[in-house]
Order: structure tokens, then sequence, then C-alpha cells
């Protein structure tokens, strides 16, 4: 059975509140290579068939909020 991992994270223009935090964190012990942290979240779903179209609607209808978030996705066959 396929396997699509989506991708979701904040657009660009948004603040990332918990990036910034996990970003101060890291400099904090020391990794001071650290310049910018983005959080996101990966949905993996095990799909019957693989239809791009359909995946793109679970994004834009639940799995995304296409108004403050921008989403990619992978098939593995």
């Amino acid at each position: 059975m396929p396997i699509v991992r989506v991708y979701v994270t904040l657009k660009p223009a948004l603040l990332d509140s918990a990036g910034r935090t996990v970003g101060s964190s890291l400099q904090a012990i020391g990794f001071n290579e650290v310049e910018d942290v983005r959080i996101g979240k990966m949905i993996t779903l095990q799909l019957d068939t693989v239809d791009e179209v359909r995946i793109k609607e679970m994004c834009q209808k639940l799995l995304a909020n296409p108004v403050i978030e921008d989403y990619r996705f992978e098939v593995e066959v």
C-alpha cells in the first residue's frame, strides 16, 4: 500500500513563536550556529490508491489551514 507523507509548515511571513523558542533554547545551550528554527508537522497517510487531486483536497480541507500554512507531500510506493 502506498504511503503519503504530508509536511505542513507556517507560511514564511508568519511568526513561528514555537520555532523562536526552540531556536533561543538551542543557542542558550551552546548551539550558536542555529540562526532560525521553523516548526511544522508531518502526517503519514496509508492509502489504498494514490490520487494526487484527492490528497490535495485532504490537505486543503483538513490537514492544513491554507490561510496560514503551506503544505507539500511525498508519495512512497
